[in-house]
């Protein structure tokens, strides 16, 4: 089936673009950027009619990577339902924001890097996802992260930009070390990095081992998907250009440790601990970024908090032991997130660069074709029925509910939030008067294109693509109870943020700063993000910075290093000095000196055993 063909033609398009993109107009610039992404879309769904029986994993071995002693790890790729699922969203929605980039990116410098860099990072993601090992899975794990610094910092002449590329870089390494143990306990407990032979093995092991196993994955996860404590990346991550926001937060990097946990289901069944951990940490990540993006007035940072919160929805599948769940809302919320970012992108677009929805207003008549197609977006992360986000949302929530009933209604609030925040933007974006300075345009077809097959997937691709029937063949059975009221409760508080959204800013448009006023000591809490990275600034980065410094720069590279160098030459220029004082030029001078020389020779041999005879 020629596996290495899917992520060849990205790479192919970086390296083209990347060496000779320079010299290129723009047109061959998109054709080759472009063109490699759907040659790869369209190679996976030729892979997928090849495989016949979806039932059976396909494994395709191509050399042996690594070979020492009992170490033997190939670089083998592999594909069955749950790689197939990612495969189509990776290729499929990532074409999409390559094609909408064309429009946004038309006037920026840099053009043939930024593309390069797109394709980089397709590239990494899907060696991430076809990989047929841990390892092999951890390359592509790194390569996103390199390709989310290179494209967070892209306006590198801009200092917030550098600052979030490193920030996102940073933060990340902090998860990826944990991965990184995880993967050397599994190989002393199992011989091995293959997943076959690791899952084969898995079931036996005892359970304190995959527990540990089980938690180190889960802060690699936490890091890439942005999990507390290691969150605080991604919102930062809006300062590179908007379609990076999409691809970052809807079909690629924060998908990477949904995708790893669900892969690694037999390790984390195995372990309940370790999955009351997940599923604790992700319904904590979901109600805390959905707290923050109630009072939030960029619009990309409150769907890059909504992005947070959903992703913890998706932990919360996991840790429930509802993996095709977990899944499914990966797969629905690529959709409509995808659509909301571009959908901001439109309007940012639209507004020549406006980002500050207090600076917005009235847009739905001046900008329609991007209003109807965020309301798709809008209706669906909200759990309307029967968009897309209603079905994975409740799937989750009605596994959660079995787990335990805390988590569930924890998650119907944030539910609840998620649906006012987003109508928050909706209605401060489209609604009421416009309050800007800039000339609202439409944007041209090539951005709206994508923005309305994003949102014909967002209404029906619920009940269009079911997941979990789809996956039923890789994750063990789920059984979920009917429980008509729990699906009430859930879509009600859905219902209940648009309806309080829609009274606090159209029906009564001053009613949102009286409460603020009103609740002002909570309300600065969250508008300040809880001063989490004020925390860590003063807790982790200063001390860090400051210790630094005075340690490692003035006491161990001015102090040791720089003084044994910089001694040893001194020493070196001072007896140089004297020895100087010997080369006067004279060789009257030096005859002298020769003569002296001489006689001190003579004296010294008579004294000391008389002249030779």
């Amino acid at each position: 089936m020629q596996l290495w063909l899917i992520p060849f033609f990205p790479l192919a398009g970086f390296l083209i673009n990347g060496i000779f993109g320079r010299r290129f107009s723009k047109s061959l610039v998109n054709t080759v950027a472009v063109g490699s992404v759907l040659l790869s879309f369209l190679w996976v769904l030729k892979t997928i009619s090849a495989m016949g029986d979806l039932n059976t994993p396909h494994v395709e071995h191509y050399f042996t990577w690594i070979q020492s002693g009992a170490i033997n790890i190939g670089c083998d790729f592999l594909v069955d339902r749950l790689t197939i699922v990612m495969l189509l969203v990776v290729t499929g929605i990532g074409s999409l924001i390559h094609i909408y980039s064309i429009g946004y990116m038309s006037h920026e410098g840099g053009y043939y890097r930024f593309f390069a860099y797109l394709n980089l990072f397709m590239f990494f993601m899907l060696v991430l996802v076809l990989g047929a090992s841990f390892l092999l899975l951890f390359v592509g794990w790194e390569g996103v992260g390199l390709c989310s610094y290179l494209l967070i910092g892209f306006y590198f002449d801009k200092k917030f930009a550098t600052d979030a590329g490193n920030k996102a870089f940073i933060v990340n390494r902090i998860g990826d070390f944990g991965f990184s143990l995880a993967m050397f306990y599994i190989f002393k407990n199992f011989g091995s990095l293959d997943f076959d032979k690791v899952f084969q093995q898995a079931a036996s092991a005892p359970e304190w081992v995959l527990t540990t196993i089980g938690l180190l994955l889960m802060v690699g996860a936490c890091g890439k998907s942005a999990q507390i404590p290691l969150y605080v990346w991604l919102p930062d991550a809006m300062a590179g250009p908007t379609p990076v926001s999409a691809l970052i937060h809807a079909a690629t990097m924060v998908t990477a440790g949904v995708y790893m946990t669900a892969r690694s289901w037999v390790i984390f069944t195995h372990a309940p601990g370790a999955m009351d951990v997940i599923a604790v940490v992700g319904i904590a990540t979901a109600f805390l970024a959905a707290t923050i993006g109630l009072a939030q007035n960029d619009i990309k940072k409150v769907f890059a908090y909504s992005t947070v919160s959903q992703l913890g929805y998706m932990f919360v599948g996991i840790g429930s032991g509802a993996f095709s769940a977990g899944v499914y809302h990966l797969v629905t919320h690529a959709f409509f997130k995808a659509l909301l970012f571009l959908g901001a992108g439109s309007v940012i677009h639209a507004l020549s660069g406006e980002q500050d929805m207090r600076n917005m207003g009235g847009l739905r008549k001046k900008i329609p074709i991007t209003f109807w197609t965020m309301v798709c977006a809008w209706v669906a992360i909200s759990g309307v029925p029967p968009f897309s986000g209603f079905f994975s949302k409740d799937a989750i929530l009605l596994a959660a509910y079995g787990h335990s009933p805390a988590i569930y209604w924890i998650g119907v609030v944030t539910a609840g939030m998620t649906a006012f925040y987003v109508s928050r933007a909706m209605f401060m974006t489209f609604f009421g008067s416009y309050r800007g300075k800039a000339h609202p345009h439409e944007s041209p077809a090539v951005m709206w294109v994508p923005l309305a097959v994003l949102a014909a997937l967002s209404l029906v691709g619920g009940w269009l693509f079911p997941i979990p029937e789809f996956l039923k063949g890789i994750f063990p059975a789920f059984e979920e109870a009917e429980n008509h009221m729990l699906m009430y409760i859930s879509v009600f508080a859905g219902f209940a943020g648009i309806g309080l959204a829609y009274l606090m800013y159209v029906v009564k448009p001053g009613m949102a700063d009286s409460l603020a006023q009103t609740f002002k000591a909570p309300y600065q809490l969250i508008y300040n993000k809880y001063f989490v990275d004020e925390i860590y600034d003063a807790t982790v980065v200063r001390p860090v910075v400051g210790g630094s410094r005075i340690v490692l720069w003035k006491g161990v590279d001015a102090g040791l290093i720089d003084g044994i160098v910089n001694g040893v030459g001194a020493r070196c220029r001072d007896v140089g000095s004297l020895l100087r004082l010997l080369q006067s030029g004279n060789i009257r001078g030096y005859a002298t000196w020769v003569l002296f020389g001489s006689v001190a020779l003579i004296l010294a041999m008579g004294l000391y055993g008389g002249l030779p005879r």
